[in-house]
């Protein structure tokens, strides 16, 4: 993610829209991760560049669609568990993409009316879709934060303009820390944002792990042809983030193995996931 939250404007309810000033212009000719996982979740949002990549990597790695997918409906799993057994009201959601059906915001405010919500990403084309994340219950409110994850202290001053941090907040980092390039750069950033939190937070993480060498493989070959790039993790990387933090059971688990709903089939998602929820105390 690439950006600068520095701007306010309008928004829905009574928190302000938050922007940079300094806002880059879209780029068609350039793959991004937002509108390439628009593309496989089957939305519109997307160039020419985005399509071509999301191509090459579903060729390369046909279970991609699946991982989309399923990571979607685990994010379902997760806001309601965090609204109705953890009674969290407040969210950070680091990542956004382009907004498709139940966003958080839509998850959220359906079970509790006054939830508050702050959207993070730094695509300028999310930024034009910012009006569409808006749309808050009256009771709550929604904002969007045009803004850089390797700087957290800007997001934390950003979303304070909208949540009230001397309460818990569900942290959501959702598909984001494969592409901060070092380990430790994204265990400082993810530490950084946890610690402008209060007790009882939560950190929410769903990540593509190394558990399948085609996975493993494919997003080489996307690399090799100027695809974005995205870190693999291993179990005991994507257990680090949650060094701190007491585990919500089942513990660090493959996305869809996490709260299951009904049945659940066997999916690429099952050796090429992982993801875990933890309160900090």
């Amino acid at each position: 993610m690439a950006g600068d939250a520095d701007g306010t404007g309008e928004a829905q309810g009574d928190a302000p829209l938050i922007v940079s000033r300094d806002v880059p212009q879209i780029s068609s000719s350039v793959p991004h991760s937002a509108r390439m996982w628009d593309y496989w979740l089957g939305g519109k949002d997307h160039y020419e560049a985005d399509r071509k990549a999301g191509e090459q990597a579903r060729e390369a790695y046909p279970g991609i669609v699946d991982i989309a997918r399923t990571s979607r409906a685990l994010l379902s799993r997760t806001v309601r568990y965090l609204i109705s057994e953890a009674g969290i009201r407040q969210f950070l959601d680091i990542g956004t993409g382009l907004p498709t059906a139940d966003n958080t915001h839509e998850i959220a405010q359906r079970i509790a009316p006054e939830s508050r919500i702050v959207y993070v990403d730094n695509d300028p084309l999310v930024l034009t879709h910012a009006r569409t994340l808006l749309t808050s219950s009256p009771e709550g409110a929604t904002d969007y934060l045009h803004a850089d994850v390797n700087d957290p202290a800007p997001i934390l001053e950003g979303a304070a303009r909208t949540l009230d941090l001397s309460r818990p907040v569900g942290l959501i980092m959702f598909g984001i820390v494969g592409h901060v390039p070092e380990h430790a750069k994204a265990l400082s950033i993810t530490r950084g944002l946890l610690d402008g939190l209060a007790a009882g937070s939560h950190l929410a993480l769903y990540t593509g792990t190394d558990g399948d060498p085609d996975l493993v493989e494919a997003e080489r070959r996307v690399g090799e042809h100027g695809g974005v790039p995205y870190r693999l993790l291993g179990e005991g990387q994507v257990r680090d983030f949650f060094a701190d933090l007491e585990l919500v059971e089942p513990g660090v688990v493959p996305g869809p193995r996490w709260r299951p709903e009904g049945e659940v089939t066997d999916s690429p998602a099952d050796i090429a996931s992982l993801c875990g929820l933890g309160r900090k105390g």
